[in-house]
């Protein structure tokens, strides 16, 4: 924390520029070597704010170890704009740049987003709008949604889902979408949580949402339209890499008592709470399930096996210990309680057992193929190997599909009640001033925002 407070001081000369009051919402840009795309990007996001958003806000620029034209074209928005701001930081990193900027941020609510502009901007009053209110206390946008619009190649795709899948595995996490660069916090839950996050480049995004989740904090989401940028300056094989090594790193913090959930939840004001389940006792408890279940099984289709042939027998055996397993997993292993979701459970366990069954009926039909008339206990042997592979299939789609988590999506613009407490969003003036820290900390006030005292329009 300290270290990446003491680089912010790492500067070109303070730009000048116009104080205000603390505005509302500073949504930060991080840049490296983006000296095309910037002066188009930011102009187009200044005119959104100045003519469409319905709060204070404050745009900076945040530039980490840029080698080309970048800070130039960053101090030039900032002396023509009023209202930006440009920091220039001397070491790589998105995360480090968000960090650095969040920690020293006067605003209410601290957003970001990648500077090719990939989302739609107008997903971004209902992003903060429920930050402002207080109903929630992070917000992301989701391209991963059934109402998000996105256009991008099938490799991001199958990537993306790949990555998000990977992190409901092994960290039980809720959220739908980890890395889509559009996201919002409280500045008051970043203070919470950035001294714990320890990464400064892509898997920062991650990493808080992971802490978030843990302390108990409300996660909301907006469907995005999203257009996937062919310049994207993201490299794939190495980020995957530190992708991997993050959810190690975090997984061992959290089993290991060195992220202090507790300490975190009570500082949130969410109570010790119940932290997720992990993949080790999950899996622990759904094979000690398993076994009991593959032992039913058996049971029951060597009694059944007596009167009928064996792929009805192995069907009815499955079906009816299927059911079983579905209820013991949705109690014991994923800890589902009550009645809210249990047919849906049970109906989507029923897709899960079609898929043991699939494999099970396979198994068995090429025993028979090639032995014509074989014994019941090469019959039981074959089916134990093929169980353990249903099993296997078992766990991933109860895990990932049935029993995760569902998330209220917003899938309007939100708007902010009335009765509002006073977050900052008001009359921010326009006059001239240079900030006490040598930067120019600008305020998009009434004068360009136009009426704000209605809410959200």
């Amino acid at each position: 924390m300290t270290a990446i407070a003491d680089r912010t001081q790492d500067r070109s000369e303070p730009i000048p520029g116009s104080a205000s009051d603390p505005p509302a919402v500073e949504v930060v840009v991080p840049v490296h070597n983006e000296d095309r795309d910037l002066d188009a990007s930011v102009r187009r996001l200044y005119a959104y704010l100045l003519t469409e958003f319905p709060f204070t806000a404050r745009v900076t620029i945040a530039d980490n170890a840029s080698t080309d034209g970048t800070w130039a074209a960053a101090c030039r928005l900032a002396t023509e704009l009023p209202g930006v701001r440009a920091l220039r930081l001397a070491e790589k990193g998105r995360g480090r740049a968000l960090h650095a900027v969040w920690s020293g941020s006067d605003a209410t609510v601290l957003a970001y987003m990648d500077v090719d502009l990939s989302t739609d901007l107008a997903a971004l009053s209902p992003l903060v709008a429920p930050l402002l209110s207080g109903h929630s206390d992070v917000a992301i946008g989701t391209r991963l949604a059934r109402t998000a619009r996105v256009m991008r190649g099938p490799k991001r795709e199958l990537i993306s889902r790949g990555y998000n899948l990977l992190l409901h595995a092994t960290l039980a996490t809720r959220f739908s979408d980890a890395q889509c660069g559009f996201k919002a916090i409280r500045a008051d839950r970043a203070r919470l949580l950035l001294p714990y996050v320890a990464d400064t480049g892509w898997f920062f995004d991650t990493e808080l949402l992971v802490l978030a989740e843990r302390a108990g904090l409300r996660i909301h989401e907006v469907p995005v339209d999203w257009t996937d940028d062919p310049d994207s300056r993201v490299d794939l094989i190495p980020t995957a890499v530190a992708d991997l090594k993050g959810i190690v790193r975090v997984a061992r913090g959290l089993s290991s008592g060195r992220i202090p959930v507790a300490s975190l939840r009570a500082a949130a004001g969410r109570g010790a709470g119940e932290a997720p389940i992990g993949l080790a006792a999950q899996a622990l408890r759904f094979a000690a399930i398993g076994m009991l279940s593959t032992l039913a099984y058996l049971v029951l289709y060597l009694l059944l096996r007596t009167g009928m042939s064996a792929q009805p027998a192995n069907a009815l055996a499955l079906l009816v210990t299927a059911v079983g397993n579905t209820a013991a997993n949705r109690r014991y292993t994923f800890s589902v309680r009550g009645p809210v979701g249990a047919v849906r459970h049970q109906v989507q366990g029923l897709v899960v057992f079609a898929a043991a069954l699939t494999l099970t009926a396979a198994a068995l039909a090429a025993l028979h193929a090639v032995v014509a008339h074989p014994s019941r206990l090469a019959e039981v042997a074959v089916l134990v190997v093929a169980n353990l592979a249903a099993t296997a299939l078992r766990f991933g789609l109860l895990r990932t599909w049935v029993f995760r988590p569902r998330q209220r999506l917003s899938g309007g613009a939100a708007v902010l009640s009335p009765a509002t407490p006073d977050t900052g969003v008001g009359n921010a003036g326009m006059g001239a001033g240079v900030g006490a820290t040598g930067v120019g900390n600008v305020g998009l006030g009434n004068a360009g925002m136009g009426a704000i005292a209605g809410g959200a329009r």
